[in-house]
């Protein structure tokens, strides 16, 4: 049995209206059918993702992991499809200094079983020295592959922020997909989350009910003081750090000009 308050239409300022189970359950079964027809639109994008030409390039190009140096083609792991996220890089920056956004990406891609069980192997490349990086991952309590594609150009090296597909074919390798923009979203289930709720991302360029709170810069929750503060200030973090042994409040970012 549910309740309703005496005046249903009626809420606080930004809130949702309250309403009956009828009444919600009538306009939640009006946004299925828009949710339906995204989900369709997003198979048939998908099934065109499938049909894209792809680039041979030379496999045997050489990135810097735990080992030393090694082919590309190791990172397939024997497998014949690999994902590859590429972190960017904060050169002699601490560990706090280090990319927010390629944290939120790499955090949530921790554990990469379900691609390992269809097949598919996943790795990290960064632009950072491999010096730099080990201990970084380390830290992170990443146990997924890393290596540096330091001074390494074309499809493995490159740009940095973006995910990317690659196909195996024996010794030949090929680039079949990469990400732009917010193409990185789906690696984030977060934001998926947190666009089911109410309030959504709390980001200024949200489309919200007026009365609504205004929002933050894109990201804002993304970095935080030691008391759980969104700041991206000098005393920040990336959130997950703070979660690391010996992680302490800091006082500077250590780091200048642009990622690499």
């Amino acid at each position: 049995m549910t309740t309703t308050p005496d005046e249903p239409a009626t809420a606080s300022t930004g809130r949702p209206p309250v309403v009956d189970l009828a009444t919600w359950q009538a306009a939640r079964d009006e946004l299925l059918v828009r949710e339906k027809a995204h989900t369709r639109e997003g198979d048939a994008i998908a099934a065109a993702r499938r049909r894209l030409p792809m680039v041979e390039f030379d496999g045997t190009v050489e990135v810097v992991g735990p080992d030393g140096p090694v082919p590309f083609l190791e990172l397939f792991q024997g497998r014949d499809e690999l994902v590859v996220y590429k972190h960017m890089w904060y050169d002699g920056a601490p560990p706090q200094g280090q990319c927010e956004g390629c944290t939120t990406t790499a955090w949530h891609l921790r554990d990469a079983v379900y691609l390992n069980a269809r097949g598919v192997s996943f790795a990290v490349v960064t632009t950072g020295r491999w010096e730099e990086v080990a201990p970084y991952v380390a830290f992170m309590g990443y146990t997924q592959p890393w290596y540096s594609v330091r001074d390494v150009e074309g499809p493995v090296g490159g740009d940095m922020g973006y995910l990317t597909s690659y196909l195996r074919d024996g010794d030949r390798v090929f680039l079949t997909y990469s990400t732009t923009g917010r193409g990185n979203e789906p690696a984030n289930g977060t934001f998926a989350l947190l666009d089911m709720t109410p309030y959504g991302r709390g980001e200024a360029w949200e489309d919200k009910p007026e009365g609504w709170p205004e929002g933050n810069e894109p990201c804002w929750y993304w970095r935080s003081d030691a008391d759980g503060n969104a700041t991206w200030g000098p005393t920040s973090r990336p959130v997950p750090q703070w979660t690391r042994p010996g992680a302490t409040p800091v006082e500077t970012l250590g780091r200048h000009g642009h990622c690499h």
